[in-house]
């Protein structure tokens, strides 16, 4: 069988290291593939290494802007999976235009169907931006003939927003990569920090209302006011106007940036470091899918408190205290009990780490392309 994967979606984020990630683990020919043809921009397939079975198809209408996109997976993309013999088409970034069947889409966005959510958002082209999307991927789930979603949580929205289950579902959690694995350390009490050397929290997230990342500034100040020697690092891209408040209330609670900071995106495979030197990760979002991010905490040996909202709790189980996203402090009182338990912050980060090994590369490629391969022969 021979298979063709629609990347003209897939640029940059979630989405971008999801498909390098797959197909670096993938091993095709155990589910019945003999080739994989993938269509993408330049930037995309640069990041995609070179495997005995790929082909990778650089499309310039590709690199273009989204109405190119859109007409080239309309009149290009069945021709060209024609031409390439394709059995199956498979479309990691959820959305296409494409009559060609069979076809399998991947939902990692929960987002647009989440109308509570996109709200926050208020009257904005964010919100059109998003609306527009909950469209067409609609459209595109219920004409696929299967779909892949990240979580029960997510399949369960995704259903409820397009009428009814799209097709054969498959869930199919992401993985983790090795890099951020690194076994809990020991937990050394609050009285061993001091203001000179504070205890490091760090929240790795983009910057969206959604996010919840001015709750959690405002919970680490009640700590430090209430003589807890904690510092808060914010890592991540940025919606210009949630960073606008996110500034604001920086500048109200912590004028000079002496213990909380927002540091901006920072390279993916960089993020180790940041990982690594914090003491404990915390995880604002109400509105999740699965959240990546959440299980490199988890694989980085971190006591997780998270949101408990979404999916999170799906994906952390027992390896987390959990808190109100958007009551800053209910954010403060589960930081309070980890920052003052080691015992806790111990317990927490061994349950995390040991979940966390569930969650490989390898198994969702495994998983992804046998359930590609299950639509494939469902439709002969």
């Amino acid at each position: 069988m021979i298979l063709g994967i629609d990347a003209a979606n897939i640029r940059a984020d979630g989405g971008l290291v999801h498909l390098v990630e797959i197909l670096g683990a993938a091993q095709p020919a155990e589910s019945g593939f003999t080739k994989v043809v993938v269509w993408g921009g330049r930037s995309t397939l640069n990041q995609v290494n070179d495997r005995p079975w790929l082909v990778k198809s650089h499309q310039i209408q590709l690199d273009q802007r989204l109405p190119v996109r859109i007409w080239w997976q309309h009149f290009k993309l069945p021709k060209l999976a024609r031409l390439a013999a394709c059995d199956l088409l498979f479309v990691p970034g959820g959305s296409c235009w494409t009559n060609f069947r069979p076809m399998v889409a991947f939902s990692q966005n929960v987002l647009p169907f989440e109308r509570k959510e996109l709200s926050r958002f208020g009257w904005s082209w964010m919100t059109l931006k998003l609306k527009l999307l909950r469209w067409v991927q609609s459209r595109t789930f219920r004409r696929a003939d299967g779909l892949i979603v990240l979580t029960h949580h997510a399949g369960k929205v995704v259903a409820q927003a397009v009428g009814g289950k799209p097709g054969k579902v498959a869930i199919v959690p992401h993985g983790v990569h090795g890099r951020f694995a690194r076994q809990p350390r020991e937990q050394l009490p609050i009285e061993t920090y001091s203001m000179a050397r504070p205890f490091q929290v760090l929240y790795v997230s983009k910057v969206y209302p959604y996010k919840h990342q001015r709750q959690v500034v405002e919970a680490v100040k009640r700590l430090r006011v209430g003589g807890l020697p904690v510092k808060l690092d914010l890592v991540g891209s940025a919606y210009p106007p949630a960073l606008r408040q996110l500034e604001q209330t920086l500048n109200r609670l912590d004028p000079t940036r002496s213990y909380m900071r927002y540091l901006g995106e920072i390279p993916h495979e960089e993020l180790t470091s940041k990982y690594f030197s914090a003491d404990l990760f915390v995880f604002a979002s109400s509105c999740e899918a699965f959240a990546m991010i959440i299980t490199e905490g988890m694989s980085a040996g971190l006591p997780m408190a998270c949101s408990d909202y979404g999916a999170i709790r799906e994906v952390v189980g027992d390896g987390a205290l959990y808190f109100n996203p958007e009551d800053s402090d209910d954010i403060a009182r589960v930081l309070r009990t980890f920052i003052e338990s080691t015992k806790l912050r111990t317990e927490k980060a061994e349950v995390a780490f040991g979940l966390a090994q569930m969650y490989s590369w390898k198994r969702c490629a495994r998983d992804t392309f046998n359930f590609l391969a299950s639509i494939c022969q469902d439709t002969v």
